[in-house]
């Protein structure tokens, strides 16, 4: 294996990584951001008022991009293992 295969199947790899965990970065920081504007306009300081919102809305998330996120990841399966069955 050559190393522009490696870097090839890498590569891959975080395009793959980015391409799952995107959807559920992107609600995670923009509840973070609606919660934290409400708490600066309702002058609420509590520290921990942000965590529920944001759990609630990842794993409603996830549920929602689940069937897009494992089709991701087979498809990238699929690509290893027929490297690995042709031999690098």
């Amino acid at each position: 294996m050559t190393g522009a295969a490696i870097l090839d199947i890498a590569r891959d790899g975080i395009g793959t990584f980015l391409k799952v965990s995107a959807p559920l970065m992107l609600v995670a920081l923009a509840v973070g951001l609606i919660v934290s504007l409400v708490q600066a306009l309702t002058q609420v300081q509590e520290q921990t008022l942000v965590y529920v919102p944001k759990i609630v809305a990842v794993f409603g998330a996830m549920l929602l991009f689940l069937p897009f996120m494992a089709d991701a990841l087979a498809s990238y399966m699929g690509r290893i293992a027929l490297r690995i069955a042709s031999g690098g």
